[in-house]
């Protein structure tokens, strides 16, 4: 069975307490004794995950160090089954069972792991009923999203599709309406429609949309920036405007 390695106090936490924890064992530091790993600790075994102490060598002998990266391990690391890969074939499937209107988000050509990790946080939180990207040219379900991501990638099916333009197309016939965000959008996001079953796009960290993602979009908005700075780091837009939506369906409700 394949596995992967998740790190991370918070990450590994998240995951304990997902409904269908996928934890196989938790290895901690011994130095590590504070309240938050006694938290985790109890949690582990709550939950009877496997859980010990080992010293600072045999921490780093237990991983493979290139997977680390650049992600904070807090002297703490999990051992997991692989999360499910989600198919192209599985979209009607999971988008049929999101209920009325469902909300999509699609991250075209964010390469940046802790980028999409924050998003799929944004996501969850929002009830996005999945995120769809790119099969090339973007991030991959990395230890290090997945510890941004803080259990949502447990949570919000993750769709790497081979065309993506033909995904949002066949999304439209179905009654999608694209929303995307362009810097050069001439319409706010706050005097936008974004009812009914929608779709927010947003762009890769420096480039933005490709030309045809853009082109495919019913309506391309901004946010308005009153400051020195012309853009917002993707994960910090991709909230603002799936919460705008939800700020929406809630009025209404």
């Amino acid at each position: 069975m394949s596995e992967e390695i998740v790190f991370g106090i918070h990450a590994v936490k998240s995951l304990c307490e997902s409904p269908n924890p996928r934890v196989r064992e938790i290895i901690v530091q011994e130095e590590r004794k504070d309240q938050r790993v006694k938290a985790l600790w109890d949690l582990a075994k709550e939950k009877k995950i496997r859980i010990k102490r080992v010293n600072k060598q045999s921490f780093f002998r237990s991983i493979d160090l290139h997977k680390l990266g650049d992600s904070t391990h807090q002297g703490v690391l999990a051992f997991c089954t692989q999360i499910e890969q989600f198919q192209e074939s599985q979209l009607d499937e999971v988008l049929g069972k999101a209920g009325k209107d469902p909300l999509v988000l699609v991250l075209d050509g964010v390469t940046d792991p802790h980028n999409l990790g924050a998003c799929l946080r944004s996501a969850d939180a929002a009830g996005v009923a999945c995120v769809i990207v790119p099969k090339d040219n973007s991030a991959q379900l990395t230890s290090t999203a997945l510890k941004v991501a803080c259990g949502a990638g447990e949570n919000i099916p993750l769709f790497f599709v081979t065309n993506l333009a033909r995904t949002l197309n066949e999304l439209k016939e179905k009654g999608f309406w694209l929303t995307g965000t362009a810097g050069e959008a001439t319409t706010y996001l706050y005097d936008a429609d974004l009812s009914g079953s929608r779709i927010i796009v947003m762009g890769a960290e420096g480039d933005g949309m490709r030309r045809l993602t853009k082109e495919t979009c019913d309506e391309l908005v901004k946010l308005p920036m009153h400051g020195s700075v012309s853009s917002l780091n993707v994960s910090v837009a991709t909230g603002i405007c799936l919460f705008e939506v939800v700020r929406r369906r809630m009025k209404k409700a």
